[in-house]
């Protein structure tokens, strides 16, 4: 997993792509990579609050509050010059500007030129907000055609099947993406009131699940449902060849 770019994108906000984030660089420093987290985002820096991630915020929005594409140089820079295991947060307002900016200058292949192994992990969620998602997961797969996909499956917002009542994986458009995915990585739907609750007050105290294990704050069960939740979590990307 040395010198691989995790780059995490969805055009729909609080669809849980900081949450992932959050979790995908715990686990890789649980496997004793030297991690580099970034955070895009330029109105929930989320990602870049987590103090024991030591995740930087990269700015990209100038003065009169637009994305300036250029910025992303920035960013670029410390992917070809240094070394690590990179996770990139990036925000539902960056997600358009940072892909037509991966395409038009061909990022991705420049990184693997330059020894790089890149990946997007992209999220799809349950609900209301399957069709949104699922048109942004459509857009990224098809948009940058060069770098594996894993995809996340976010059941917190209600079951994976459309208006029609058809599973997610039954799709037009997973299907037509389906030889793309490198691994499928699965958030399963959890009591609102207990585990919910949990996972809400962690994200609150911007804490990771071994500062969790550590804290006061957390009730003995509080920490055993969180602990359950990062033990799925790690499993599923433990089954996936990074």
């Amino acid at each position: 997993m040395q010198n691989t770019i995790h780059f995490i994108l969805q055009g729909k906000g609080g669809i849980g792509k900081s949450f992932i984030a959050v979790m995908l660089a715990q686990f890789f420093k649980s496997k004793g990579a030297d991690l580099k987290a970034f955070d895009t985002d330029q109105e929930n820096t989320t990602f870049s609050h987590y103090k024991a991630l030591g995740a930087q915020h990269i700015p990209v929005m100038n003065e009169s509050r637009t994305i300036d594409a250029k910025r992303f140089d920035a960013l670029m820079e410390k992917l070809l010059t240094e070394d690590g295991t990179f996770v990139i947060d990036n925000g539902a307002n960056t997600f358009s500007p940072l892909l037509a900016y991966m395409v038009e200058n061909n990022v991705i292949s420049f990184l693997t030129e330059n020894g790089k192994k890149v990946y997007l992990h992209t999220v799809v969620g349950g609900g209301d907000t399957l069709a949104d998602t699922a048109n942004g997961f459509n857009s990224i797969a098809q948009g940058i055609e060069d770098a594996p996909v894993v995809l996340w499956l976010n059941e917190h917002f209600g079951p994976m099947k459309t208006d029609e009542g058809k599973d997610f994986t039954d799709t037009k458009v997973f299907k037509a993406n389906q030889a793309r995915l490198h691994g499928v990585v699965s958030l399963q739907a959890r009591n609102h009131q207990t585990y919910g609750d949990d996972i809400k007050k962690m994200n609150t105290k911007r804490l990771t699940v071994e500062e969790i294990m550590q804290s006061p704050d957390f009730a003995l069960m509080e920490k055993q449902r969180i602990r359950n939740v990062a033990k799925d979590v790690f499993g599923q990307l433990e089954k996936i060849e990074f």
